[in-house]
């Protein structure tokens, strides 16, 4: 015989057990909803490093060239990279020793005359994009 009192506190142990289970299933969902805004961040900023990638392979060689001989060296931002502001996306710009001519072993001090190195990256991140560029 089943007595009534038992249904009731079969009751309250399930909804224990339910309110227990609940809890990591919150953090769960909390964390995984935090995730998906990092990797949305992630993605705009990539897809803008593509962008801009895009439209520096557009612009004639000679342009380029002048603005990596202006920059002087591979490691300083060039007059295409964005005004100041955030997030701002900076532009590299070399002549690239594709077959090491000089044997220094730096891909940078070459005279190489016919290939750029483009590199566009978010400033303060490691988030950038680089490629080749020939005449």
């Amino acid at each position: 015989m089943h007595q009534r009192g038992a249904l009731y506190a079969e009751v309250l142990v399930a909804v224990a057990i339910l309110a227990f289970a609940l809890v990591p299933v919150g953090n769960a969902i909390y964390a995984g909803l935090r995730a998906s805004g990092g990797h949305q961040d992630a993605a705009v900023e990539h897809f803008s490093l593509i962008s801009r990638m895009e439209e520096l392979r557009a612009e004639p060689y000679g342009a380029l060239e002048a603005a990596a001989l202006a920059a002087g060296n591979w490691k300083v931002a060039t007059t295409y990279s964005d005004a100041p502001g955030t997030p701002r996306r900076l532009v590299y710009l070399s002549h690239y020793d594709a077959d090491d001519t000089d044997a220094d072993g730096n891909p940078f001090t070459g005279t190489e005359p016919d290939l750029l190195w483009l590199q566009v990256a978010i400033e303060g991140t490691d988030h950038g994009l680089e490629t080749l560029i020939a005449r």
